[in-house]
């Protein structure tokens, strides 16, 4: 327990929830995005729908846990990220998970259509990877290790590109101008 804040140290910083464990290999990507940058996590079911109580305990109680965000994936009508993100004071950041129908269209904007004082950051449908390293962004604001890491990634993915280019340069001939 920190002495200045009362919070749990040494816990989870990151809630990864869904509403199903049908939801889990598209949320596992963020999981592996935060073990990429050694950010401690949970995850779990916790139904909108199917559990409300216990969603809004997990809403509720996050932060005096010592989490610092939420990534909540849900499919259909995805109320997971909204109803979560009204009852906690931490960034949530919600993933339309797909489903066979409407391609997780329907999912996508109902967290996009939050009522104004109810933010949920969103990514695109099946983008738990970006949501994992959306949350290490956040965590980053104020803990400089996991900027210089997070610093150090961007330029990996620099150099990746650089690299793909280069590829596609030497295939290709070369940059030409004009058409």
């Amino acid at each position: 327990m920190s002495q200045q804040t009362g919070v749990p140290t040494g816990g989870p910083r990151v809630g990864i929830v869904m509403g199903s464990d049908s939801d889990w290999p598209v949320m596992k990507l963020a999981a592996l995005a935060l073990e990429e940058f050694d950010v401690a996590h949970e995850a779990d079911v916790v139904s909108a729908h199917r559990m409300p109580e216990e969603m809004l305990a997990y809403g509720k109680e996050a932060a005096g846990r010592g989490l610092s965000v939420i990534i909540a994936g849900a499919g259909g009508a995805a109320h997971l990220p909204g109803m979560l993100a009204s009852v906690t004071p931490l960034p949530v950041i919600g993933v339309p998970v797909p489903l066979s129908n409407l391609d997780g269209l329907d999912s996508l904007l109902s967290i996009v259509q939050m009522p104004a004082g109810v933010p949920v950051a969103t990514v695109a449908v099946g983008g738990a990877r970006n949501a994992g390293l959306l949350a290490v962004r956040i965590l980053a604001a104020s803990d400089p290790a996991l900027r210089e890491r997070m610093v150090a990634f961007q330029a990996d993915l620099k150099r990746s590109a650089q690299e793909k280019g280069a590829v596609v340069r030497g295939e290709s001939g070369g940059r030409r101008l004009g058409f």
